[in-house]
């Protein structure tokens, strides 16, 4: 069944890759770039499962290290660093957390830096009152200069952590911007 939902990812990004070289557009390009991200941020948490958990439960600290390590490999502008404390969630919990980091993160490489580049910082602490952890996305670019708080990709953010139980806070500044989710362990 697993390697069955493996390929059905690789033939989705396929795809995807496909479809991107018949396209001219730049922005076609990048907006199919940007779903294939979402799609492989996706695979990966299904790469985590935990076989003796009946494959429903992913090692969350080992899916973001697959995570910021594919998005590094897509991502020359910024380094990635990322400290994560051991903890699983359900398969169902665990992709809406990927996406919010996906999210974030791309935002970060999209808004936050010149042709200078930057760092994104990536943390996960468990333990944080009852049953809760905390996930933070922080770069130290230029930060957000004119907030636009309808933006898709915060649309995404708020709504992924609304399913997740959760709630988010932005801060940004000229040092840079911080996202931070508070989420409930325990579904």
């Amino acid at each position: 069944m697993q390697h069955r939902v493996k390929n059905n990812f690789q033939l989705i990004l396929a795809s995807i890759a496909i479809q991107k070289r018949r396209l001219e557009s730049p922005e076609a390009h990048r907006a199919l770039e940007h779903v294939a991200n979402r799609v492989n941020a996706i695979s990966l948490a299904h790469d985590q499962l935990a076989p003796s958990q009946d494959l429903r439960t992913v090692d969350v600290a080992g899916y973001l290290r697959a995570l910021c390590a594919s998005l590094q490999t897509q991502v020359e502008i910024a380094t990635i660093e990322l400290a994560a404390d051991e903890v699983e969630l359900s398969i169902e919990r665990a992709v809406p957390l990927g996406l919010i980091l996906n999210e974030a993160a791309m935002n970060s490489v999209k808004h936050a830096f010149g042709s200078e580049g930057g760092r994104i910082v990536v943390k996960l602490e468990s333990g944080i009152g009852y049953g809760e952890a905390r996930l933070t996305v922080a770069d130290n670019g230029r930060g957000i200069q004119n907030p636009r708080p309808g933006g898709s990709g915060q649309k995404l953010i708020q709504a992924l952590a609304r399913q997740m139980g959760g709630h988010v806070q932005q801060e940004s500044s000229a040092a840079g911007t911080t996202i931070t989710l508070i989420f409930p362990v325990i579904s």
